[in-house]
């Protein structure tokens, strides 16, 4: 292997919605720099977050109808009983909701939870409060999807946050997805929020760490067999 190769290897990929941010940021720095060459050093350290916060590595998904996957990275702000969007659709009835919190230091790549079709793909507009406050969930900008797969109907909700001003989401309604796939992204500080059947019973708790594509935030059924994985 070439040491090209080798170091191509051990780079964390970055997403595609980054580049045109941190070649604005590296401008800024280059410009400034000139005319002060003392911000020079803090528009690279500003750089070198800004491409770090985008960055997309590859996770190892559990591949098992029983259980469900975390969609993000961060800390789980909320585990309880609540009513979905209705946008969604699901129901007046309280679902089981596993809310994740994302800092501006989490990777923010978002990941099915579970696999199945995207019946519905619903945006609302909104505020820009504190995504860790519950109120973020009822009054923020927000993006919802509905995956129908082999454990019910499951709601995935994107919020943006106070710094985050842009949700994305890269399926469609009517496309299929796998547990662990890439569904969107959020910039900057955000929640996501995973509405369960009622029978799915949480593995997490309120300020649990949870991994995208890996964590499992929940399971559907008891004495489930062995599972395997998948990289991507």
């Amino acid at each position: 292997m070439s040491m090209i190769g080798s170091i191509r290897r051990q780079l964390t990929p970055i997403h595609p919605e980054g580049y045109i941010f941190i070649a604005g940021f590296a401008l800024a720095t280059l410009v400034l720099g000139s005319i002060f060459g003392s911000l020079f050093w803090i528009g690279a350290i500003a750089t070198a977050w800004c491409a770090y916060f985008f960055r997309d590595p590859a996770r190892l998904t559990p591949l098992d109808e029983n259980l469900v996957i975390s969609p993000a990275d961060g800390v789980v702000s909320s585990v309880g009983y609540f009513a979905p969007p209705p946008e969604l659709g699901l129901g007046a009835e309280p679902m089981q909701r596993v809310s994740i919190f994302m800092s501006v230091f989490d990777c923010h790549v978002n990941r099915a939870p579970v696999a199945g079709r995207v019946t519905k793909i619903a945006y609302r507009p909104g505020l820009f409060v504190n995504a860790d406050r519950d109120k973020a969930s009822e009054n923020n900008e927000r993006n919802g999807l509905v995956i129908e797969g082999g454990g019910g109907r499951f709601g995935v909700v994107q919020i943006a946050g106070f710094v985050a001003r842009r949700i994305v989401c890269v399926v469609r309604q009517g496309e299929s997805i796998g547990v662990g796939d890439r569904f969107g992204l959020i910039r900057f500080g955000s929640r996501v929020d995973v509405y369960m059947p009622g029978a799915a019973r949480p593995l997490v708790t309120l300020g649990s760490k949870v991994v995208a594509g890996e964590t499992a935030l929940a399971e559907l059924r008891s004495n489930a067999p062995r599972r395997n994985f998948k990289s991507g």
